[in-house]
């Protein structure tokens, strides 16, 4: 058989390694084209002049069209056959990627526990992105649940890794090369900056994005995401929705859009330290997010810089003025549909 029909829940093994095919070369219109699905307006990822002042080359590729592009590797070899994919943690950003770098991905299997129906399991993934010249670009763990080919089958040994938290400050490497003296508040729209922002603070980001049926399936196809519960409508009709959802990374970048309005000069993502998408995303459901403050430290060594630990709910068709995220029982209501907890960097006075 010539063809990939993509790994079940009983062909991972704990401590496998995939190297994952088709490495990807980035371009302008790759840029572009992002810009045009999510409409985001950070100047570090806008303006080359802006990045230039700030010691880089050019306008480095948007952090998570990097991420989107390593998790879209990842997809054939190990959520083909998912469910859904459950979360996100111990995320880090690395080198910065510019238009013409190209990206590879390789994965480590590090958990492994079959659900309780034995139709399905979930596996978890330590993911890495690489440079052509292998300098890192990104790590993360996902967990993904995963159908099993033959619900008979012997499941693989059972073992749930123990993930952080929070990424600490000392493994955030998101300044690679950024000298900050250059940084201009009106070209970035803010003037608020590192100290303004307080422990607690929440930020409605007031604006909503509807999602069009077209605009998820192209950013998936952006991404070479191969999952078929993004785009084959004809097996959809028969499962669990009757439609195909929308990608959860697509979700992400709205917010991250989105959350402009409110933290303009959050100019990287530094780390991915949590995240769940908690329900279903459609075609024709509109988006809208806010951001609570969960901490702010100091970088080791840096004074000009600091980080802002930021949980961002998104929800569906429901404006987030005043809107909690969860119910009384500490469950997450049925118009939310993502709570992305990550650290972001931002200038610092003086």
């Amino acid at each position: 058989m010539k063809t990939n029909s993509g790994n079940f829940f009983e062909d991972f093994r704990l401590g496998q390694e995939i190297t994952h095919a088709t490495p990807r070369t980035l371009t302008d219109g790759d840029t572009a084209l992002y810009t045009a699905l999510y409409g985001g307006r950070f100047a570090l990822n806008a303006s080359d002049a802006f990045a230039e002042k700030l010691g880089l080359p050019q306008a480095p590729v948007d952090d998570l069209l990097v991420f989107h592009t390593v998790f879209g590797k990842s997809v054939p070899d190990v959520s083909l056959n998912a469910v859904a994919n459950l979360g996100y943690a111990a995320g880090v950003f690395g080198a910065p990627v510019f238009p013409g770098d190209t990206l590879s991905a390789r994965s480590q299997v590090i958990g492994l526990k079959q659900n309780s129906n034995g139709k399905t399991g979930v596996v978890y993934v330590r993911t890495t992105g690489a440079n052509q010249r292998g300098e890192e670009v990104l790590r993360y763990v996902r967990w993904v649940m995963v159908k099993k080919r033959d619900e008979k089958a012997r499941a693989p040994g059972e073992q749930i890794p123990n993930l952080p938290g929070l990424v600490p400050a000392a493994e955030l490497r998101g300044l690679n090369g950024i000298k900050i003296n250059g940084y201009d508040r009106v070209a970035a729209g803010s003037r608020h900056l590192w100290e303004d922002y307080a422990p607690g603070e929440r930020i409605d980001h007031v604006d909503g994005m509807t999602i069009e049926e077209a605009e998820h399936q192209l950013a998936t196809r952006l991404y070479q995401n191969t999952a078929r519960v993004h785009f084959n409508q004809h097996a959809e009709a028969q499962g669990r929705f009757g439609r195909r959802l929308v990608y959860g990374g697509h979700v992400i970048s709205l917010a991250r859009s989105l959350s402009f309005n409110g933290l303009a000069n959050a100019f990287r993502i530094a780390a991915i330290n949590g995240g769940q998408h908690v329900n279903p995303v459609f075609a024709g459901d509109t988006i809208y997010a806010w951001s609570e403050v969960l901490e702010r430290f100091a970088l080791p060594g840096r004074s000009d810089v600091g980080a802002l630990r930021v949980r961002t709910v998104a929800a569906k068709n429901h404006s987030c003025a005043d809107f909690p995220y969860k119910g009384a029982d500490g469950k997450h209501l049925a118009d939310v549909v993502l709570d992305f907890d990550y650290t972001v960097l931002m200038p610092r006075r003086g």
